[in-house]
């Protein structure tokens, strides 16, 4: 006469059974239970950031491949030089980004960064105008590697390790 387990079959007694699991199996079941709450984190983050992405464009793939105008993305590139423009509203300028392969017209109206020249690299936030215009919200203004604070530009480099060594002290 066959012999049956005390907890064999549906006994309905949920958490009673899952305590009558051997503790090899209550941690695959944790770990499945972890790994299904991970996977819908990671796709609640995804679905929550997908308007949030702001894509990077050169001139010469932003020419090639136009994003959709009121698509925010970045261009980066340099400004070139005899480009920048300020209007009679003296907020306003218009310049025009190139990478030495195209050129895209970019206009911003706000407060401009003090490292923002002609010649030197930026990388504006907005979006393409249905005209071709990129429609500035911000610029950030890059610098190379031979930064000078102004402070420290008109001295001699004793001068300026000095001032350095004056400030850590």
């Amino acid at each position: 006469m066959p012999c049956a387990a005390p907890n064999a079959g549906a006994t309905g007694r949920g958490v009673a059974d899952m305590a009558a699991l051997k503790p090899k199996h209550q941690r695959l079941v944790l770990v499945v239970l972890a790994l299904v709450a991970l996977v819908g984190a990671g796709l609640l983050a995804a679905w929550a950031l997908r308007n949030q992405a702001s894509y990077f464009y050169v001139p010469s793939a932003m020419a090639a491949d136009p994003p959709a105008p009121g698509q925010a993305v970045r261009l980066g590139g340099m400004v070139e030089t005899g480009s920048l423009v300020t209007a009679p509203d003296g907020v306003t300028i218009r310049f025009v980004v190139g990478d030495g392969t195209a050129r895209v017209p970019v206009t911003f109206s706000g407060i401009v960064p003090d490292l923002f020249v002609e010649g030197s690299g930026v990388v504006a936030e907005g979006a393409l105008g249905p005209d071709g215009t990129f429609l500035a919200t911000n610029l950030l203004a890059k610098h190379d590697e031979n930064y000078m604070p102004r402070e420290l530009e008109d001295m001699s480099p004793a001068q300026a390790r000095e001032t350095v060594a004056e400030t850590r002290e």
